[in-house]
């Protein structure tokens, strides 16, 4: 192939495959996301007079949140940066969209080690735990891990910035110096990934060998046993998933610090790929829970039934307006015909051949 069929493939590939392969990752996303969370706020709802939500129902809602606005947040106007010659988005989202990215990241991997460390005290200490698994205790950690994460994210508020370049194209680059971007990096890497990272591993390992190593063959067939079990298989697909998805990534900076890392064709491939599988991060996680939850999959179905059901409703509802404002359109029809013709009749003078001789006469 010419250059000129290599640069026609290269702006096809931009311009047609990032844009729709960005576009299936907010669709799958945002859709399974909101899937999980209506599923839990309904199943909350149904039995609010029950019992209170579990601590791993209500960690699942906020990684299910936090993943949300990754998505919706950062997804769209990242896909641009591929796309674009240049960024149109101004200052303020140039900072916010790249914010957010660390803030989710956090905040999802924090979620994802107190989950770890919640199954582990549930499965070695299931009766000394409770006073320190309720849901209050679950809430406090949420905000504690939202608070850590902008703490560690704002950093990079200005870290990043629109800068103007030959040709008045606007880009939005790193404006930190070397050794400062190397530090945050490296910082982000650290506590972002190598420490959540070890606790899961460590929290698992434990968990692990309490929940499928037993001794007790009568305890190895209780059901709550058997629930725990699918419960931790979930959680740990969940985490495994997230390790593998975000390591591309933080090898891209490694590589780039540590390494050589040129900017080619090869690299360039690289580098998508390690955005789209931490982007596909947050819309894989929903597919999990209904593949191995069977109660997330009741859940998603009773969802769809509400839909459903509403969307029939709302059909009859229309239907029935229709024929109502149909039957008083004819209605008032008939009645405006009747008004005209009593019009007409009222309108024409009783004496018209009278009133016509006098005046006739008088002129």
């Amino acid at each position: 192939p010419t250059p000129g069929d290599r640069d026609s493939e290269k702006e096809r590939f931009k311009t047609v495959v990032v844009p729709a392969l960005f576009s299936l990752i907010l669709a799958l996303g945002t859709a399974g996301n909101v899937l999980v969370v209506a599923a839990l706020l309904r199943q909350r709802h149904r039995h609010r007079h029950r019992h209170s939500p579990s601590t791993t129902e209500l960690f699942i809602l906020n990684l299910a949140l936090a993943d949300l606005g990754f998505l919706l947040c950062c997804v769209p106007f990242q896909a641009t940066i591929y796309t674009l010659r240049t960024w149109l988005f101004g200052s303020f989202l140039c900072k916010a969209v790249h914010f957010i990215i660390f803030l989710s990241m956090y905040s999802s991997v924090y979620t994802l080690t107190a989950v770890s460390v919640d199954r582990y005290l549930a499965i070695r200490y299931p009766l000394r735990s409770r006073e320190l698994r309720t849901p209050r205790n679950a809430l406090t950690a949420i905000c504690i891990i939202w608070a850590l994460s902008l703490v560690l994210a704002s950093p990079y508020l200005s870290y990043y910035q629109v800068m103007l370049l030959p040709g008045d194209m606007t880009f939005c680059l790193p404006v930190w110096n070397h050794h400062r971007r190397k530090i945050m990096d490296i910082s982000t890497f650290v506590f972002g990934y190598v420490i959540p990272v070890f606790i899961l591993i460590m929290a698992y390992t434990k968990t692990i060998r309490c929940l499928w190593i037993s001794v007790n063959p009568i305890e190895e067939l209780s059901e709550s046993r058997k629930a725990k079990r699918k419960v931790t298989k979930m959680i740990i697909i969940v985490a495994a998933l997230f390790c593998l998805c975000w390591l591309p990534h933080h090898l891209v900076i490694l590589c780039f610090w540590f390494g050589y890392f040129p900017f080619n064709k090869a690299t360039y491939a690289f580098r998508l790929l390690s955005h789209c599988m931490s982007y596909a991060n947050s819309c894989l996680n929903p597919i999990v829970y209904a593949l191995v939850s069977k109660h997330f999959r009741k859940g998603f179905k009773k969802v769809f039934h509400c839909l459903l059901r509403k969307k029939v409703i709302i059909k009859v509802h229309m239907v029935q307006v229709a024929q109502t404002v149909s039957t008083l359109e004819v209605g008032s029809t008939e009645t405006v015909g009747q008004n005209t013709q009593y019009e007409q009749q009222m309108s024409e003078p009783e004496w018209a051949p009278q009133d016509t001789l006098i005046t006739f006469n008088v002129t």
